[in-house]
């Protein structure tokens, strides 16, 4: 419980000192097209074109990376859905994942500390978006220290669109707030979904 407060404390505690990050788009040099809305959790597919750059959305740490498309249809397991993915952890404290990538920068490895704008992967079709359009599958939650792999957390709980929107604008609109008010509603590690 005591780590819970402190990533909540520190996702709210921006010093005055510090400069506010840098926004940056996660698809670049593409035409793209996404929806205000996803299938049954917080999260936003970006449509593009197979191979078009999935790019460092802030200044961050590389969290994890899937190399392996585990997936299957038949048991169709949400630790598997998102094919290759990659997440962070921004320098604001929040986790931005993107996942069915066809492919990802060699070296971008857990640990790896990366600029906004910097190529991580590209945009593909694996996992649970085997045989539809290409697409990025673009997630905002919290860190999960305590536990790794928590997927349901790391696939998204804040709605991303209009972060992409003001992004995509050139406007630096801070997720921070929301995934801390989100954080501080469901606990660190909610309960694993049924689905």
């Amino acid at each position: 419980m005591r780590l819970f407060f402190i990533i909540v404390l520190a996702m709210l505690n921006i010093s005055p000192a510090q400069a506010a990050p840098v926004y940056i788009f996660p698809v670049a040099d593409c035409a793209v097209n996404y929806a205000r809305a996803h299938h049954d959790y917080a999260a936003t597919d970006i449509l593009a074109k197979k191979g078009c750059k999935f790019v460092s959305p802030v200044n961050g740490v590389i969290d994890e990376v899937n190399r392996t498309d585990l997936w299957s249809g038949k048991t169709n397991l949400g630790i598997d859905r998102g094919g290759l993915y990659v997440s962070l952890i921004g320098e604001d404290g929040v986790r931005y994942y993107g996942s069915h990538l066809t492919s990802i920068v060699t070296s971008i490895q857990p640990g790896v500390v990366v600029k906004a704008g910097q190529l991580l992967g590209k945009v593909g079709a694996t996992g649970s978006a085997r045989g539809t359009s290409p697409h990025l599958h673009f997630g905002i939650s919290w860190p999960t220290p305590s536990q790794p792999n928590v997927w349901w957390v790391r696939r998204g709980v804040v709605l991303p669109w209009k972060y992409l929107d003001a992004w995509k604008s050139g406007k630096d609109l801070s997720p921070v707030k929301a995934v801390a008010a989100a954080l501080l509603k469901s606990g660190e590690i909610p309960p694993l979904p049924k689905k």
